[in-house]
Order: structure tokens, then sequence, then C-alpha cells
């Protein structure tokens, strides 16, 4: 396995000069992050001072540890084998307002322009061959989406882009609680169970392979590498909407509403509980839980979305969804 520091595999665009490893910084390492958020996605001043704020009260947020963090492969190697001007759809980016995004619709019934939101296709920061922000709370992602023009996204609205078809919500509110919403839910989906890639899970296909740090135990930031995969690494953890990387890399925070006006897809910023989706990048090693597209999870560290203690770790990240009409 080929190896390498978080500086070494910073960058993933020509032109920007990564930190001497040795001397590399969370700070540092997040300043190359916001030059290419910055460029990439055409953020205005107004908007990445709200990002580099939310980022400097967190004190975490980034794409991991420099000093412990050993990504299995760097940016250059992605490139290699997943150049970036595949993911430049000028379709979606017509239809979503934005580069790297896909449009959320049910192709059985809809067409792409008929889509009324859209998801981003990798892990924050939504540039390919980059690797995911982690050390992120529920708050700080919903947060981070509304300041560059997005929103979190509604568990239906992951899951649809995961099993390649957005279905109508399925939030069954009346049951009361988180566990019978999920027990109703789950068992309404589970013989028809799938993954981005096809009907059965299969190890090698995403980025599932990399290894935890050998002192991480409890999964402190002192002690616990982000050994991502840089994004859209392996072309073929897509799902038939183009959205990648939803089963391995970093789990991902998405907003399950408990009511209605709970619903970030019907434009309510007070928003649900967390709802944490897909697998992290062990998942070819050990499958800690299930994973398939539509599956929700038991409430692990629950909170409300926007409390301050809503949970963070090594290998949670997020992506943003928009809502386009």
């Amino acid at each position: 396995m080929i190896r390498s520091t978080l500086a070494a595999g910073m960058i993933a665009l020509a032109g920007f000069t990564a930190p001497a490893a040795a001397q590399t910084t969370l700070q540092q390492a997040n300043a190359v992050l916001f030059q290419q958020l910055e460029q990439v996605h055409r953020l205005s001043s107004a908007q990445m001072d709200r990002v580099q704020k939310i980022f400097a009260r967190s004190g975490f947020m980034g794409q991991g540890n420099p000093k412990i963090t050993r990504h299995p492969m760097t940016p250059e190697q992605c490139r290699a084998r997943s150049p970036s001007s595949g993911y430049d759809n000028a379709r979606n980016t017509r239809i979503c307002g934005d580069k790297y995004m896909a449009p959320l619709y049910d192709p059985r019934i809809e067409n792409a322009s008929d889509a009324r939101a859209c998801i981003d296709q990798f892990e924050f920061p939504n540039i390919p061959c980059t690797y995911p922000v982690v050390w992120v709370k529920a708050k700080e992602a919903a947060e981070v989406c509304a300041a560059v023009g997005k929103r979190l996204c509604d568990a239906h609205e992951w899951e649809g882009a995961c099993a390649g078809a957005l279905e109508p919500p399925d939030y069954p509110f009346g049951a009361g609680s988180v566990a019978a919403m999920r027990s109703i839910h789950n068992g309404k989906y589970a013989a028809s169970a799938s993954w981005a890639y096809g009907p059965a899970f299969q190890r090698g296909i995403c980025a599932q392979n990399s290894t935890k740090s050998a002192s991480c135990g409890g999964g402190g930031y002192n002690s616990c590498g982000s050994n991502t995969y840089p994004t859209g690494a392996f072309p073929g953890c897509v799902s038939k909407l183009g959205v990648y990387d939803q089963h391995g890399n970093a789990a991902e925070h998405m907003n399950l509403p408990m009511a209605p006006d709970q619903m970030s897809s019907r434009g309510s910023t007070k928003l649900g509980v967390t709802e944490m989706k897909g697998s992290w990048f062990i998942w070819d090693k050990y499958r800690a839980h299930p994973d398939w597209c539509r599956w929700r999870a038991p409430y692990w560290h629950g909170t409300r979305v926007m409390s301050t203690a809503s949970h963070e770790n090594y290998h949670l990240g997020f992506r943003c969804c928009k809502t386009i009409k």
C-alpha cells in the first residue's frame, strides 16, 4: 500500500503548493482547502469568510490531524485513475447551478430536468481527488452547507442518490420515536436492499480498504488519523445518478426529520435529528454495521442536528444538497 502524509497529498488542482510535510499544521492545511473551495466553486469573499469562521470555531475541522493521518493514496494517483475532467458535466452544472452536483430525480418516471434538488457528487469539499473534511459536527455541516448556498440533505435524498432513484419522502412521523421510525423504514426496504454499484455488497469497489491508526483506541483527535482516500478515487463506486463514495471513505451527517416542519427539502432551517449515512474507510476489512443505500442507522450519538453537542469524529464528514425549484 502506498502511504502519504496529509501534506504530501494535499493538492487536488494544479497551481497550489502544499506546505512541507514536517511543518504542516491544521491551519496550513485548511488554508489550501479554502483556496480550492474559492476557486473551484467560485465562492464570494463573504461566503469564504463564513466558511473560515465555522472552521476556526471548531478547532478540529479539516481533512484529518496532519500529525497522524496517513492517506493510502495521493490526489495525483487519484487523478491518474479518475481524471477530474470526466466529472465536469455541463448538463448537471446547468441544472444545479454549481460544479460537481447531481440532479435528484426518479429516472423511472422523470428526466434530470424535472429535478427539484441536487446533491454533491463528492463528500465536502465536493472537489474530485481531495480528501473529505471530517471532525465536523452535524450543526457545523449544516452551517457550512448554508454558507456556500446549499443545505444539509434529508435522509431520503441521500438514500435516493445512492439507490439511483429519488422516491417520495417516507418518514413515518406518527411512529413517535427514532427507533420506531427506523424499524418501519428498514422493514419496508430490506427486501430490496442495494448498493450504489449494484444489488450485492462487494469488497474492492469503494474507498474501504484503508487502516485505522495503530494508536486509535477511543477515537480521539490526537490518536486517530483520518486515513481516507481522495474522493472519486474509485470510479466504480458511483450510483446511477452519478454520486460517488456513498460507501466507504467518510460516513456522512444527514438530517432525519421527526416532523414535516423539520424537512430541509421543504425549506426548514430548524431541522430534525442526526442520521449518519454510509460506511467508512475500513469496511473491506471489517463491516461494523450494514450500509445498503436506504438503510437507516440506530440513533448513534443522537442529538438534534443543530445541537452544539452533535457528534464528531475522525471518519465522519458530510455532503450538501441544494434546492433548485
